[in-house]
């Protein structure tokens, strides 16, 4: 008899959230191992084209198929009841999941999808329900969560912590071997518009401030014949955008990358690619860029973080000022929109007075493209994240959120000037001063 499985993607817990593309990506790829080995049901709470909108609530995507979450006010919890933002639950009501729980069979296993450290909450709430709903259910913890705080994950009372990739342990625990090559588990929703695919596992970089190398390890790329299984049923079940999780898409890019677009093209597959994880500027040829703007990609993210040498130095050196204006060429040669094309920069990093943030964002503005702020979180294990004890405690997950840690490192007012520069920046791109 096939074991059931139950898999959960929990509600957020935070200031902000929104479907940027959000999916449960590790959550499917895993249960897509066992493709016809369980039996499997899905409760994920960020599902924004669920039945329970419907009449309610109507949730808006835009052209690319992002948008909003439900969510409602709660009290900050206690380490952020400084911080001057609303707190929010964003998901589907709790009272829907508790529903959904007695209206079905108990499941032998709950497998529950952790990502920032700081959600948590939402991980506590799910495994709260489950024990008091299916007691003999046996709770399944893994992601970024576990991996990175496995001693703050021990106390919230699942059976088994699956840290890192390594599927042996969940492998023995439910007593059934995954198939490596499936693509996940797209058909467990009964609507799908938007999903996410990876070519590659890990990154060769070794950034300060981030936790891939980590939890994933070294870069590898995946099989070809997988990647365009999975694109051919994120595409069947409906998918008409579809975001590139990869940490270093484009390392290597004859391997995997260049073949896989290749094969899109020569199908004359239509579909709208996006890169939110941060495409590497250095590796973002003339070729590239051609062959990615044919094959569908319609929203170009760009790692850039600083203009600064001495900080793009002691943080990895990823990427240089030059580096990121020659992308931005190669991309505008090829026939991309400037307005799809936008750089990350870090607000909140430990390094901020080094850093030229401000020179940075006007820099990528003189380029004609947007700037995005992307909140700097610390990471327990990262060296940037082993500096931030002077501003807080980082063996509470809560403080590693990436709203309140630019609050409590720059300040209020400072951390408003910067967000507010940048949106006059945008509304002005290559002009503002």
């Amino acid at each position: 008899m096939k074991p059931k499985i139950l898999l959960v993607n929990p509600a957020v817990f935070d200031f902000a959230a929104y479907d940027f593309w959000l999916r449960p990506y590790g959550l499917l790829s895993v249960a897509g191992r066992l493709r016809g080995r369980a039996d499997f049901l899905l409760f994920d709470y960020l599902d924004r084209l669920h039945p329970f909108y419907a009449g309610r609530e109507k949730l808006r995507s835009d052209r690319w198929g992002r948008g909003r979450f439900h969510s409602e006010i709660i009290p900050n919890p206690q380490p952020l009841k400084d911080i001057a933002r609303h707190y929010r639950r964003f998901g589907l009501p709790r009272g829907l999941f508790q529903e959904f729980l007695r209206a079905n069979r108990p499941a032998d296993f709950v497998l529950v999808q952790t990502v920032m450290t700081y959600w948590y909450p939402g991980v506590a709430e799910v495994i709260e329900d489950i024990r008091s709903a299916w007691p003999g259910a046996k709770i399944i913890l893994g992601g970024n969560y576990v991996t990175v705080c496995p001693s703050h994950a021990e106390k919230l009372d699942a059976d088994l912590l699956v840290c890192g990739t390594s599927l042996e342990p969940l492998w023995d625990f439910i007593g059934l071997a995954g198939e490596p090559n499936q693509p996940g588990l797209w058909e467990i929703y009964p609507e799908l518009r938007t999903g996410a695919l990876k070519l590659t596992e890990g990154c060769p970089f070794n950034c300060s401030y981030c936790s891939v190398p980590k939890v994933y390890g070294k870069f590898r790329p995946r099989p070809l014949e997988r990647s365009l299984a999975e694109l051919d049923l994120l595409i069947k079940e409906g998918a008409a955008d579809i975001a590139f999780y990869d940490d270093a898409l484009l390392c290597e890019p004859d391997s995997v990358f260049v073949p896989f677009l290749n094969e899109v093209v020569k199908r004359n597959i239509k579909v709208n690619f996006h890169s939110p994880n941060a495409l590497n500027a250095r590796l973002l040829t003339a070729r590239l860029a051609e062959l990615m703007h044919r094959s569908g990609f319609r929203t170009f993210y760009l790692g850039f973080e600083s203009a600064s040498e001495k900080w793009q130095t002691r943080t990895g050196s990823k990427v240089t000022s030059g580096e990121l204006a020659a992308a931005v060429r190669n991309l505008k040669s090829a026939g991309v929109e400037p307005g799809g094309i936008t750089a990350y920069q870090i607000l909140g990093h430990p390094d901020n007075d080094i850093q030229q943030l401000e020179e940075s964002m006007r820099f990528v503005n003189s380029l004609g493209i947007r700037g995005m702020l992307a909140d700097f979180s610390p990471i327990p294990g990262t060296p940037d994240g082993a500096r931030c004890g002077r501003w807080v405690d980082m063996a509470e997950p809560l403080l590693h959120n990436k709203t309140a840690f630019p609050i409590i490192a720059l300040g209020f007012d400072e951390t408003n000037r910067l967000k507010d520069l940048q949106r006059r920046l945008n509304r002005n791109p290559a002009s503002a001063r």
